[in-house]
């Protein structure tokens, strides 16, 4: 078999509701040379089942079962530790990817050897996907990126694509997971350029399952060390009004409510 250009991530656990979808979204890609990599964390449901019907459909698809609970990070540097692709592209497993996703990203990156990541707008939908609730964009260029960086992550995880080189050997830190992948952005960034599409490449789904409190502010404690890790360790240099932003959130998160805090979230995402 030769090799694929593009080698797609996609960690799952109990998906059986909408792996299929997601799947069937990258199989419809006009960019057709690529693996997909899909990893069962141990689920209690049929992904597993659905794995294996699809891998047994199309050779493209390669199925992994866990033997033990890995988390998102654990399994991403799984996935990479298996990946052949000389690009890397993520996806959740229970999103839907635009048909032409994988050629606009894998054509950007063939023509911008500078850029290590390059993500792209998405449309945030209900759970059902038969309902936008807002688009998500980000800014494009390298610059405007690093301005933001220390206000909100640069990217979408699940819509970005990047150059297995920029990571392989300094895979996902599974210590600060759910934040891992803002904490990869700080770390490519010192090699390489940052950039987004303009197009939406995926159809995100919201779950009405909310994170508890406790778990958002671990989340959000989380993004403020990685900020404090990127000054002392990885040589950035914060804004003062970024830091000060840092510092109010620090007090603020244990008093506002989880709820008003989503909002706020949406609300400045929306308004980027």
């Amino acid at each position: 078999m030769s090799v694929p250009k593009v080698s797609v991530l996609i960690p799952a656990y109990n998906a059986e509701k909408y792996l299929g979808e997601a799947v069937d979204s990258i199989l419809n890609q006009t960019f057709t040379d690529f693996e997909c990599i899909i990893i069962d964390d141990c689920s209690t449901d049929n992904t597993w089942k659905i794995i294996q019907k699809y891998a047994k459909k199309d050779s493209r698809i390669v199925g992994v079962q866990n033997e033990k609970n890995l988390g998102i990070a654990g399994n991403l540097n799984k996935a990479i530790s298996l990946s052949k692709g000389k690009y890397l592209a993520r996806m959740d497993a229970d999103d839907w990817a635009c048909p032409e996703r994988f050629e606009k990203q894998v054509s950007f990156l063939d023509s911008h050897l500078e850029v290590g990541i390059v993500g792209g707008a998405m449309e945030v939908y209900n759970e059902s996907l038969d309902q936008v609730l807002y688009v998500r964009s980000y800014y494009a260029d390298d610059t405007s990126l690093r301005k933001y960086i220390f206000k909100q992550s640069p990217f979408s995880h699940p819509c970005i694509m990047y150059r297995k080189e920029v990571i392989q050997d300094n895979l996902y830190n599974e210590k600060l997971s759910p934040t891992e992948d803002y904490d990869l952005y700080f770390r490519v960034g010192k090699r390489y350029k940052f950039a987004n599409l303009s197009d939406i490449v995926l159809k995100y789904r919201t779950s009405t399952t909310q994170a508890s409190s406790a778990k958002a502010n671990r989340q959000q404690y989380l993004t403020l060390y990685i900020r404090l890790k990127a000054v002392v360790e990885y040589g950035y240099s914060a804004p003062i009004k970024d830091t000060l932003s840092s510092l109010l959130q620090l007090i603020l998160i244990p008093i506002l409510p989880q709820s008003f805090k989503v909002l706020l979230f949406n609300l400045l995402r929306k308004n980027l």
